[in-house]
């Protein structure tokens, strides 16, 4: 009877042993194998046999992972303190990489992208941090991916979410451009009347090139002004226009 009881916990540990060595993968994951510690390939995906004991498998997955990077205190280079949060995304192409080069790709993904970012905005003023976004964008990434290659691991994208400022610098930055549209409102005006200058000065001399031009002009004011019978206008009238009268009554 105990030889029975023995024979029979034989075969369920061997049944245990054999339904752990089949392993089956998703079509995004891939499973980097040891053999007795030793890196041996990575497999994936579908349905995979491990030899029990004697192997070991990893998973990894290689969607796109979305990475909050958590505000970070960056000071500019023109000494303004803000807080900047950003989004990160990348994905694994090398496993093996992934896998052996570090201990825990996603941490150490987090922990660089967090010192990258104050590293890269350090280096910009608040001009440049809140215009030029785009281009912060870009470098960050770019920094990101050449020391991430290491890992096996493509920075796809960065992008900046936020940037807060204290209420002070709000106010500063409210002043500068209330300020700035006050001066372009000037040089709007001083410049509209450059060009009013400039044409007065050309039509000027247009009507000084034929007298009757002048007179030409001085009636058509009078109709336009004729028009409004609500008030007395004195008009002066032009002697030249009193020339011609003068020269038919001798």
């Amino acid at each position: 009877m105990f030889m029975q009881l023995g024979f029979g916990a034989v075969l369920i540990v061997l049944a245990m042993l054999l339904l752990s060595a089949f392993r089956i993968l998703r079509e995004y994951e891939r499973g980097v194998v040891f053999q007795l510690g030793r890196f041996w390939q990575v497999k994936g995906p579908g349905l995979i046999l491990l030899i029990p004991v004697i192997q070991q498998m990893v998973r990894v997955d290689l969607r796109t992972v979305v990475l909050d990077v958590p505000p970070q205190d960056v000071i500019t280079r023109d000494n303004v303190s803000v807080k900047v949060n950003a989004v990160l995304y990348f994905r694994v192409l090398d496993p093996q990489k992934a896998i052996i080069q570090v201990e825990d790709f996603l941490v150490a993904t987090s922990q660089l992208a967090q010192t990258t970012l104050r590293a890269v905005l350090g280096k910009h003023e608040l001009d440049e941090l809140l215009a030029e976004r785009e281009q912060l964008n870009a470098d960050i990434r770019q920094v990101l991916d050449a020391q991430t290659d290491a890992w096996g691991i493509k920075v796809a994208n960065v992008e900046i979410k936020h940037v807060d400022l204290n209420e002070s610098m709000i106010r500063a930055i409210a002043r500068q451009a209330e300020a700035e549209r006050e001066r372009r409102a000037k040089v709007i005006h001083a410049e509209g009347e450059l060009q009013a200058s400039e044409k007065l000065m050309q039509a000027a001399q247009m009507l000084g090139k034929e007298p009757g031009a002048m007179q030409l002009r001085y009636m058509q004011t009078l109709g336009a002004i004729a028009g409004d019978r609500t008030s007395t206008i004195v008009f002066p009238m032009p002697v030249d226009l009193l020339t011609g009268l003068v020269d038919k009554q001798k």
